[in-house]
């Protein structure tokens, strides 16, 4: 997963932009986190429910992925970019170069004009036993991570993630929103004109 850089509207600047780089999260910013990671995983929920085999298996068109590969790729890619976070915030503070705001991470979750190629090791393989089982994976993860977002007091803005261009609360930010872009390509399977009838 690439952190964006996307010019956007001043508005949404204003609204999402820079924050200070010390101290712990603001009330705001912890309020904002935890509305997006809860709101990512209910709608998860919500766009696969009472879906039959046949439709989680769905393909729109050879090669692409089904439903059921986008939510074991969710399952794959979650404790992954987790482990990733916990691994960046035990790394010495460091100030990020502003290359990328919360508005661009946000946007990110939203615009799909720009796809982006998994890591072959985050790939579905087809080793989903049972939605079911892929949403319990799915909410044991997320519970880490709202417990962590609801009780930390560290400074995520005074850490950076991968090459220092996004700070730490970003790279958080970022794994629920990457789950909201493939919540939004589960809408698009399901809107196909083929997707089969329930």
């Amino acid at each position: 997963m690439k952190l964006p850089r996307i010019t956007l509207p001043s508005a949404l600047l204003l609204a999402f932009g820079s924050a200070a780089y010390a101290g712990a999260m603001t009330k705001l910013e912890r309020a904002r986190l935890l509305a997006h990671l809860e709101f990512t995983e209910s709608w998860l929920v919500e766009v696969t429910s009472s879906l039959s085999p046949e439709q989680l298996k769905f393909r729109p068109a050879p090669g692409a992925w089904s439903i059921s590969d986008v939510v074991e790729h969710l399952v794959i890619a979650e404790p992954q970019y987790w482990d990733e976070f916990q691994q960046a915030m035990k790394k010495p503070p460091a100030k990020p170069n502003g290359q990328v705001t919360d508005a661009d991470v946000l946007w990110y979750g939203v615009f799909r004009g720009d796809r982006q190629k998994t890591d072959t090791f985050r790939e579905p393989k087809g080793q989903l036993t049972s939605l079911q089982a892929g949403l319990d994976s799915f909410h044991k993860t997320r519970a880490k991570m709202l417990a962590y977002t609801r009780t930390t007091d560290e400074d995520l803005r005074g850490h950076v993630y991968g090459g220092g261009e996004a700070d730490a609360y970003q790279w958080l930010l970022d794994i629920t929103t990457h789950a909201q872009r493939h919540i939004i390509q589960i809408r698009e399977i399901k809107s196909n004109p083929n997707f089969p009838k329930s």
